[in-house]
């Protein structure tokens, strides 16, 4: 019978301890909905390019930005192919969150699986348990790292592994901790010939959806692992080797370093107590232009007419300060002084 065992050290309490902080700032900003709207695109690119670029996917990051924008690209088809699935399993799993399921099954992860491989594995081996023994090699000196299961035991071990989910007592263990545990039993367990670690991530985000710790969607576990993808192979070995506390520390640094991230950005961006204060909490609604004006002022500290053209080298004076002025009736913006000389500054 599966049964993980651990010790929560000082290090995960602390990392938790940081992720609820910064998920309860998230979800109650007061974000604008282009804001939000950005956020969330800029989550699918990170994690469709980080997410593959740890396999050995070759496309820059910008490549990813132009195929799941639907423009051209030049590139190996395989890679293409990677991002275009990864993208659609990104919604399959947010689809599958918001419908609120109270199991995690084997047809989910073999569909999840059958979406990740499309048009890169045989149908045989698309969303089928793996018929033979495999190894992991270290990619440059051919190292043979980890040897997974014998294909006999995967039906057995991805049994036990579900029931583990699904138990009833599952909701004592923090989702946090139940993903990075699901995480490492799955990259451990290996039950597909190919795309174990991108299955492995994604079921690792979908439990922390199912868990509540969506944070808007707006984050990419996969981007802090590619970053530092030698650490994040060697906690997993470490945590194959017996040492899951290693791993449970590796994984919950990740996800609070990236929630902190994110919500240093609302922070930013949307200045969230006073802005709770000034609209009772009620999103109020920017253009593109207007949020680049913020920013700049973030910055800065004012803006100026003279500045117009430096936020704005293709856009009229006149259409610039139609925007101004809207941020000053919108009560995010103050005019200090009446000449040309004039400041505008946030309203404090």
């Amino acid at each position: 019978m599966f049964s993980p065992q651990y010790t929560i050290s000082n290090k995960i309490l602390m990392n938790i301890a940081k992720i609820e902080a910064a998920e309860e700032v998230i979800k109650h900003a007061p974000l604008l909905p282009l804001w939000e709207k950005q956020f969330k695109e800029d989550a699918i690119i990170r994690s469709a390019y980080h997410g593959t670029h740890i396999e050995g996917n070759q496309l820059h990051k910008d490549d990813a930005k132009d195929i799941l924008l639907g423009h051209e690209v030049i590139g190996r088809p395989r890679d293409i192919q990677e991002i275009i699935n990864y993208r659609r399993v990104i919604d399959f799993i947010e689809e599958e969150a918001k419908k609120k399921i109270d199991k995690i099954n084997e047809q989910l992860i073999k569909k999840l699986h059958r979406i990740i491989v499309y048009k890169i594995l045989p149908d045989d081996q698309s969303g089928e348990y793996r018929t033979k023994q495999v190894v992991v090699k270290n990619s440059v000196t051919g190292e043979i790292t980890f040897r997974p299961p014998p294909p006999i035991e995967v039906p057995f071990l991805m049994r036990e592994f579900i029931y583990w989910l699904n138990r009833e007592d599952k909701d004592v263990i923090h989702p946090v901790i139940k993903a990075a545990i699901a995480h490492h039993e799955l990259v451990r367990i290996h039950p597909f010939i190919d795309g174990n670690g991108r299955v492995a991530r994604l079921m690792a985000t979908l439990i922390l959806f199912l868990g509540g710790y969506d944070i808007r969607r707006f984050f990419s576990l996969e981007e802090y692992y590619d970053r530092d993808a030698v650490s994040y192979y060697h906690n997993l070995q470490k945590a194959s080797a017996g040492d899951l506390v290693s791993w449970l520390e590796f994984f919950t640094a990740g996800a609070s370093i990236e929630f902190e991230k994110i919500k240093e950005k609302i922070l930013k961006l949307s200045r969230d107590v006073k802005m709770k204060e000034k609209f009772g909490g009620q999103q109020i609604y920017l253009t593109e232009r207007q949020i680049k004006v913020i920013e700049y002022i973030q910055d800065i500290g004012y803006l100026q007419n003279q500045s117009f053209a430096t936020v704005f080298s293709d856009i009229s004076e006149d259409t610039v300060l139609r925007d101004v002025q809207d941020l000053i009736k919108k009560g995010l913006l103050k005019k200090i002084g009446s000449t040309k000389g004039a400041r505008y500054v946030l309203v404090s």
